[in-house]
């Protein structure tokens, strides 16, 4: 889905049947019970929103796209477009289908109105289940195959991240 010779649009979440493919990975996976999900609304736009709870262990909810082709040889930055009115999230990417492996994050705290976040993918740092993986090799964005967004680093209550739009240029 290319918008342009430098932008590669990976989702744009202006029609309902984009939220389809998303699907919630939150730390119920670990005895948790927190929980969100990914859901569209009328004004355009997607919302990723839930509740994260610190009970049983608890503190992080997280949806993921389903896998597919998604890389751009040569990209060097993701962009999300979002806003929200309070918390920080993460962003994903993965290059493996597999359910458990290295997701490359990095953090986000967009604004209450509407902004255009630009993140360099040398920044994107490789994590398993939470923790940093030293030596993990650089994000190579001609193998994303997977988006996910996260919230954790114990913001229990409940959030909400509106979406347009995610790609890579």
């Amino acid at each position: 889905m290319s918008d342009s010779d430098t932008t590669w649009l990976l989702f744009d979440f202006g029609s309902p049947g984009t939220v389809t493919e998303w699907h919630a990975i939150d730390d119920r996976v670990m005895g948790g019970v927190s929980s969100s999900r990914l859901r569209f609304d009328p004004a355009g736009h997607a919302i990723f929103e839930g509740n994260v709870s610190l009970e049983c262990n608890g503190g992080f909810a997280s949806i993921r796209s389903t896998p597919a082709d998604r890389g751009r040889p040569g990209a060097q930055t993701c962009f999300i477009e979002a806003r929200t009115t309070s918390k920080r999230f993460k962003l994903n990417l993965l290059t493996e289908e597999a359910f458990d492996g290295i997701n490359y994050q990095a953090s986000l705290a967009p604004s209450a109105t509407w902004q255009t976040l630009h993140i360099p993918l040398p920044t994107f740092r490789a994590t398993f289940r939470g923790r940093e993986v030293p030596g993990a090799p650089a994000l190579d964005p001609a193998r994303i195959c997977r988006v996910g967004l996260m919230i954790a680093e114990r913001q229990a209550g409940a959030f909400a991240l509106e979406v347009r739009r995610i790609g890579l240029a």
